[in-house]
């Protein structure tokens, strides 16, 4: 449910490159309350 929600965000949102940092920020928080290093979870494309 939260993914879909946050896609729909992205989608919507009028500054799509803002809210995809948005979701990134946030999503990281979670990962790291729960233990998870993410300084390296970078994907370089």
């Amino acid at each position: 449910m939260d993914k879909f929600i946050d896609l729909q965000r992205i989608k919507t949102a009028g500054d799509k490159d803002k809210e995809i940092e948005y979701q990134l920020k946030t999503t990281k928080a979670k990962l790291e309350a729960l233990g998870i290093v993410t300084e390296n979870l970078e994907i370089n494309v």
